[in-house]
């Protein structure tokens, strides 16, 4: 028998997976939760060998967050990631964090319920694609930003202008200026669209 957690902040989602699980005998849902805060707590008292769990859980710990959490408790269930996002950076972190493998929500229920018996089973499950995806990922040079290059950084997603981040960090416009060049220099960025482009790319926003 298999017991597995739900972890996703739809619960429309959560009724669909346990619908799809009850048509196996072997395979037991012990509960269902919508944030990873909740995740860790149920983990935690309760024997659980699979956390099947979305990657945007809302205001709270993401799924990578989650994941690392979960992995460093004691007699750890194996974390498998299923969720509709699948940029690079969010891939690698969940794989980092500890997650045994990492699916996209268009798969086949079949496909779920052989990668949830995999899972349990302490395997790796990836799509080729995206296995070569995480091994290229891992192979990049990781872009660092200081604190306050990431507070420019995110400044700058709201579109504000060079006067405005410098009024709202309390700093001068020609220190604003100074870590622009530094984040576009790391990011081996042209224009500000193409900084925050790379910058998501990075998992840096």
């Amino acid at each position: 028998m298999i017991k597995i957690l739900l972890v996703d902040d739809h619960p429309i989602v959560r009724t669909g997976l346990r619908a799809l699980f009850d048509n196996y005998e072997n395979i037991h849902v012990a509960g269902e939760v919508s944030t990873g805060e909740e995740a860790v707590d149920f983990v935690m008292a309760n024997d659980v060998d699979v956390v099947l769990c979305d990657l945007r859980l809302g205001a709270g710990m993401n799924g990578a967050q989650t994941t690392a959490v979960i992995r460093k408790l004691p007699k750890a269930p194996q974390v498998l990631i299923l969720t509709t996002f699948d940029k690079d950076a969010e891939i690698l972190a969940c794989i980092e964090a500890g997650a045994c493998g990492y699916l996209l929500k268009d798969v086949s229920a079949q496909t779920i319920v052989e990668s949830l018996r995999q899972a349990a089973d302490g395997h790796l499950v990836l799509a080729p694609e995206m296995t070569l995806r995480v091994v290229e990922g891992m192979r990049r040079p990781k872009v660092e930003l200081t604190a306050r290059e990431r507070d420019v950084l995110a400044q700058l997603a709201t579109g504000a202008a060079n006067k405005q981040i410098a009024k709202t960090l309390f700093v001068s416009e020609a220190t604003v200026k100074t870590h622009l060049v530094h984040i576009f220099d790391k990011l081996q960025a042209t224009t500000r669209t193409d900084a925050l482009n790379k910058a998501r790319d990075h998992g840096l926003l």
